[in-house]
């Protein structure tokens, strides 16, 4: 069985996590994402139309802040690389404002590993940047995380 489909299958089995086929499966050629976030977050849904705009197709799933934080624990991301939401994207984590980009560089590359990850919110990235921020714009670096917990840079911005 390989790594992505192993990792799909422990999640479902850990309850609550829904995992429905339209979100698992890409539509017209495209990649399906499914996120798990706060109602009332507005970066988030900034975020979600960013992925949007650029091909993706979102399950959103609105929850409350202690569900959210609980499903990135269960899908086995610490919480020192958390933000405001969480995704899964063909078997791996997304977690916090990750450029579509760098997303589909993970799919295209399939490394190794548990996933993305945008700690905090930084300024500038997507779904943060818009003019509420008043054009701010702070570096940040999108971390590999491993399933041991450790990270490497996987893209930095400055």
């Amino acid at each position: 069985m390989q790594r992505r489909t192993c990792l799909l299958a422990g999640i479902s089995a850990l309850g609550g996590l829904s995992l429905g086929r339209a979100a698992a499966q890409p539509v017209q050629g495209r990649t399906a994402i499914e996120v798990w976030k706060t109602s009332n977050c507005g970066c988030c849904k900034d975020w979600l139309r960013h992925l949007e705009a650029e091909g993706f197709v979102v399950t959103a799933h609105d929850v409350r802040e202690t569900v959210k934080n609980d499903y990135r624990r269960r899908m086995g991301l610490a919480d020192k690389f958390g933000s405001c939401h969480t995704g899964l994207v063909q078997g791996y984590v997304i977690e916090g404002h990750v450029p579509a980009r760098d997303i589909r560089r993970l799919l295209q590359a399939r490394p190794v590993a548990l996933g993305l990850a945008a700690p905090g919110m930084p300024m500038g990235s997507p779904g943060m940047d818009g003019p509420e921020y008043g054009g701010r714009r702070d570096a940040y670096d999108v971390l590999l995380v491993q399933r041991n917990g450790t990270s490497t840079v996987f893209q930095s911005y400055r």
